[in-house]
């Protein structure tokens, strides 16, 4: 009973290390949906590629309203931003 447990408990940390390993899959965002940030941190921008004006972190929301322009998609950043504005398209799961 205890030789299982020590296995079970084994194959579960072997499971986590390689869960976590895993890199994140980023993909552009849909436009109408609200999609999570996958990357680390997010720059929200005044316009495409324009002043840093908040930056979003990784699990927090965007609104992809659209349109895209440039690599950079416009939107609705919630949290603690609660603005519109552009993120470069590519970074959401």
């Amino acid at each position: 009973m205890v030789r299982r447990r020590v296995i079970a408990a084994l194959l579960a940390g072997v499971a986590t290390v390689t869960l976590a390993a895993a890199p994140a899959q980023a993909a552009n965002g849909t436009i109408g949906q609200r999609e999570t940030v996958c990357a680390n941190d997010l720059f929200v921008r005044t316009q495409p590629n324009g002043a840093w004006m908040g930056t979003l972190y990784q699990g927090q929301t965007f609104l992809v309203e659209g349109p895209r322009s440039g690599g950079y998609v416009y939107g609705f950043a919630y949290g603690h931003i609660n603005r519109r504005g552009w993120v470069q398209d590519g970074w959401f799961c």
